[in-house]
């Protein structure tokens, strides 16, 4: 469909509204510029929202975020609440297949002038300790059944509790990097069998290991809270739940088409293939898309340890004399059971978040301690040639978005068209050029990847500040990129 199919109508000066029309249950809002939104009329995302809008139990708006594409069932950057009280559902198709892909910030006391000169040396270093690229293991040991069914159920404390990382890692980590109701016993073989190699691996796409410095500082207060200083650097680790949270996902789409024949729910695409919540369907489901969560959080605990080892090779200091701490660690590809207010009543919804990042302001109870007094940091990952950004959850993320927000640059252009584009360029020297030292395992993965192929960053980022879902703190400049 085009944007003329739709009667979209701007309301403020960043968010558009398609009214319900139909069999839509509520309407969907997009939070986007001119530009954005035009690219999202270039491809499904609108018509992908639409479908969303028309899902039983769905209430307030199905929502888009400024960084959204095309996707699986839901679009890549949509959310969505379902009130269980009200015939709401729960759909993989709004969680995607790497369920808890994530970011996860380090900062350091190291400054550009000492880690510029290095910068080769380190990224070598962190390439050499965490294994990248498709179908990659190695990163520790391989587990045992029984190991890994009790990291599905402990996550990220499973890995501080095997030397990786520390406590203090958990309390700056999203639901301390646990979800509760994981069940191991719903798991397939198949899927058992892909996770065991896979802790510590960083994997292949989009994922990636980054060394960035801050070039920007927007909000002193807040920056400082977070640790982060105009000049330093800090480190990004961007992956999810592998092969492992792929398999789950996987494994229930199947489940999820048959019990959307049997209770009668009709979708406008069998990609959004549904289960009533509270039902054994759903409740299996959400049993095993948390232990997929648990794992990616373990994942990304494990790789902190593994980049803290290369930082150590390269600069012959231990965590303690590198300031080396950590941020925050975010998902964006998960469904949570949460208390909003619907018509100025608290109800406890399923908000899925698909390609979106949560995002809490100053004194909400889940917003971490540390954080408690200024907001939850918002990890928005760039583009390996432009920028990064460290924002904060607004007021306005609670009154608008279901705590939501954006989750990265998102994507303009398919992998194969970004290839195609690619065709006779060196994307390797032209990111030197540009400052930026790389190193990566796939033959494609540069030209996959490739800077074009996202949306301005700091489009997407704008829309969020002006709208008051989110507020800019820091602005990042990549150094040093890993790819697999």
């Amino acid at each position: 469909m085009e944007k003329s199919d739709f009667d979209l109508k701007q309301k403020e000066p960043f968010l558009w509204e398609i009214e319900p029309t139909g069999g839509m249950n509520v309407p969907v809002r997009v939070y986007a510029d001119s530009a954005l939104l035009s690219d999202m009329t270039s491809d499904n995302t609108l018509e992908q929202s639409v479908n969303v809008a028309h899902m039983p139990g769905i209430v307030g708006a199905s929502l888009v975020m400024p960084d959204a594409h095309w996707g699986y069932g839901f679009p890549i950057g949509g959310v969505a609440a379902f009130d269980p009280e009200a015939g709401g559902v729960v759909s993989p198709g709004g969680i995607g297949f790497d369920i808890n892909c994530g970011v996860r910030m380090l900062r350091t006391d190291l400054t550009r002038g000492q880690v510029a000169p290095k910068v080769q040396q380190l990224v070598n270093a962190l390439f050499k300790r965490v294994p990248c690229g498709v179908g990659s293991s190695g990163g520790i040991r391989a587990l045992s059944e029984k190991e890994l069914r009790r990291l599905c159920v402990e996550g990220a404390g499973w890995a501080v509790e095997q030397g990786f990382g520390r406590e203090e890692d958990l309390e700056r980590t999203e639901d301390q990097g646990a979800l509760s109701g994981a069940d191991p016993a719903v798991l397939s073989e198949r899927a058992i069998k892909r996770g065991r190699p896979q802790m510590g691996t960083l994997g292949s796409g989009n994922h990636f290991l980054e060394v960035d410095v801050v070039t920007e500082v927007y909000d002193e207060r807040v920056a400082e809270a977070f640790g982060v200083a105009l000049g330093g650097i800090v480190l990004q680790i961007h992956c999810g739940s592998r092969g492992f949270g792929h398999q789950v996902c996987t494994d229930f789409l199947k489940v999820m088409q048959q019990a959307t024949r049997r209770y009668g729910i009709e979708v406008r695409d069998r990609q959004l293939a549904c289960a009533p919540l509270g039902s054994p369907e759903a409740e299996r489901y959400l049993a095993g898309m948390a232990c997929a969560a648990n794992y990616a959080w373990a994942n990304r605990q494990t790789i902190l340890s593994l980049v803290e080892r290369a930082l150590e090779d390269v600069f012959d200091a231990d965590r303690q004399a590198l300031g080396l701490r950590q941020v925050y660690d975010v998902c964006h590809n998960i469904a949570k059971f949460e208390e909003h207010k619907v018509g100025g009543l608290p109800r406890r919804l399923c908000v899925h978040r698909k390609g979106a990042t949560r995002a809490l302001p100053a004194g909400h109870p889940a917003t971490p301690l540390p954080y408690r007094d200024v907001g939850q940091p918002v990890l928005i990952p760039g583009d390996m040639g432009t920028a990064s950004y460290l924002l904060v959850g607004a007021p306005g993320a609670m009154q608008r978005t279901w705590g939501s927000t954006c989750h990265g640059a998102g994507r303009v252009m398919s992998r194969k068209g970004a290839v195609k584009r690619a065709a006779g360029r060196s994307i390797k020297r032209e990111l030197a050029d540009g400052g930026v030292t790389v190193r990566y395992t796939g033959r494609l993965t540069l030209a996959e990847e490739m800077p074009e192929a996202y949306k301005d960053v700091n489009a997407v980022v704008e829309v969020m500040h002006q709208a008051g879902i989110t507020r800019k703190v820091a602005r990042m400049k990549p150094l040093g990129v890993v790819k697999g």
